[in-house]
């Protein structure tokens, strides 16, 4: 096999590929030219329709704007034209209200001025009309003087007595019935709550303390008929008008009696007549307790009744009584009596003034019974209490939780015993009483003196035996609630608890293991 060799290519060769293959580059390039200004062209003319659309909408936009542009000014142009006008009918109507006032103003001062002329005059009219009576009265009381000592000194009678001045007439016919000695012991105590002997203790009692002395232009009110006022309107709660018919005094006279005296009673009566206990009195009302219930060591039985009253104008939701208002169907206000008696239903403790809205357990804390029970100053003798007070050294109450033992119900029967002793004792005093049956004429800051002064009156009656008419009873009702914290002391807890054994076993309780 022959192999043929591949002849050499020179120089001049190289130059003419060299050249054809730069001809060709010449050519695609042209071609790739010619084609990129084609597609350019064709972008040119369609660029050019969109361009047309794009400055149609922007022109679209800009009337849109210029118009909402147009509408806004043209809107604040009327809320400014709107402002203005009402402020120029602001302006005007303030000036016709400052020449309304200045007008009034000025009239005020006129009036005021013509009153002061008036009461001025007024005034003066009744200094000269009071010179001219006193001028008067001193010569009417000169001429009587010579007048009686003629008349004494011939011997031909006795002494005239001349119509005082400033007291107007009334009739006092219905007292002076009263006063006679004559009158009636039944209808006396009917209408006092007590017989003769006992108002006239009482007058005595207060004699130096609502004494009053005689003026030259009037007679002073006796002491018994003071002391007559003040009885009359705590017993009968009549209102002011009808005790100033009754004794032919003026209405506030009355009210001042009234005033004055329970502050009397409350001052001169309530040390003698309420006060705690000696050792040898509570002894006594120990053993008497004792028989009453079988409970040893109990030296008194409390309660706290609710004394209505007319809605205060200070703090008046404190005096908002609740349980009354749900019971009565009706607003209901009202402030505390807190008392403890003895087994006679005499009070030897009493604790006056507490707001209606608060708890029977809160009152007691608030008091001198709960000092000196923590104090230790009752002397291991117990106070019997209801279910509203806590069981604490020296308060004994009744168990309250449910399902009591034979022991603990047995207990709660003889705790009810020596609790009705107090019940009865304020429904006497209410009964007694009636001005706390109903809300009184009284201020709230006077009501203390009014109600401390029946308590006192009504020891006194208590303790001279005095009998209450029957139609007088009164139904006593107070709610008792649950104090919240109702054991206070585990001493107290084990002494109920033994004291309620020892009453079961031993045959106190009403029945005994046989």
């Amino acid at each position: 096999m022959e192999i043929s060799s591949v002849p050499l290519l020179n120089q001049e060769d190289f130059s003419q590929f060299y050249s054809l293959f730069q001809e060709m580059d010449d050519f695609n390039v042209n071609n790739n030219n010619s084609k990129k200004r084609r597609r350019k062209e064709e972008e040119g003319e369609s660029g050019d329709g969109n361009g047309s659309k794009d400055e149609l909408k922007k022109s679209k936009y800009n009337d849109i704007l210029t118009s909402l542009i147009l509408f806004d000014e043209a809107e604040k142009h009327d809320e400014g034209k709107r402002v203005m006008e009402s402020q120029q009918d602001w302006t005007l109507f303030d000036a016709n209200y400052k020449q309304q006032a200045q007008a009034m103003n000025e009239y005020y001062t006129q009036i005021q001025d013509q009153y002061s002329e008036l009461d001025e005059f007024d005034q003066n009219k009744t200094k000269r009309a009071r010179r001219s009576a006193v001028a008067v009265a001193a010569s009417a009381s000169g001429s009587m003087g010579s007048a009686n000592s003629v008349q004494t000194g011939d011997g031909s009678g006795p002494v005239g007595q001349h119509r005082r001045l400033w007291v107007k007439d009334r009739s006092k016919a219905w007292w002076d019935s009263c006063n006679h000695p004559d009158f009636p012991e039944d209808e006396f105590r009917r209408a006092f709550r007590m017989s003769k002997a006992t108002f006239n203790m009482v007058c005595e009692e207060l004699d130096s303390a609502v004494i009053k002395k005689n003026t030259m232009l009037r007679d002073a009110i006796p002491v018994r008929q003071r002391v007559a006022v003040c009885i009359w309107r705590l017993a009968t709660g009549e209102p002011l008008r009808l005790v100033s018919k009754r004794f032919g005094l003026g209405i506030s006279t009355c009210h001042k009696l009234v005033l004055e005296v329970c502050s009397a009673i409350k001052t001169v009566l309530m040390p003698k007549f309420v006060h705690w206990p000696e050792e040898q009195r509570m002894k006594v009302i120990n053993e008497e307790f004792k028989s009453m219930s079988g409970i040893p060591n109990v030296g008194g039985s409390m309660y706290t009744t609710h004394i209505p009253i007319i809605a205060p104008k200070v703090n008046v939701a404190a005096y908002y009584n609740k349980r009354h208002t749900e019971r009565n169907q009706k607003t209901s206000y009202s402030i505390t009596v807190q008392g403890v008696v003895d087994p006679k239903g005499v009070f030897t403790d009493v604790f006056i003034g507490w707001p209606g809205s608060v708890p029977d357990d809160q009152v007691l804390e608030k008091s001198a019974l709960y000092q000196r029970a923590i104090r230790g100053l009752l002397k291991d003798s117990w106070i019997v209490g209801n279910s509203g007070y806590p069981l604490m050294d020296g308060i004994l109450v009744p168990y309250t939780h449910q399902n009591f033992t034979w022991t603990q119900h047995a207990f709660n029967e003889k705790i009810g015993d020596v609790q009705s002793v107090a019940k009865e004792a304020f429904a006497r005093l209410k009964g007694r009483w009636s001005c706390l049956q109903k809300r009184t004429e009284v201020k709230l800051q006077d009501l203390p003196g009014v109600l401390g002064a029946c308590c006192v009156l009504h020891n006194i009656c208590e303790m001279n035996n005095e009998e209450m008419d029957p139609e007088l009873k009164f139904e006593l009702f107070d709610d008792e609630m649950v104090a919240e914290n109702s054991l206070r002391s585990a001493n107290a807890v084990q002494a109920r608890d033994h004291i309620a054994h020892n009453l079961l076993h031993h045959g106190l309780a009403g029945t005994s293991f046989l």
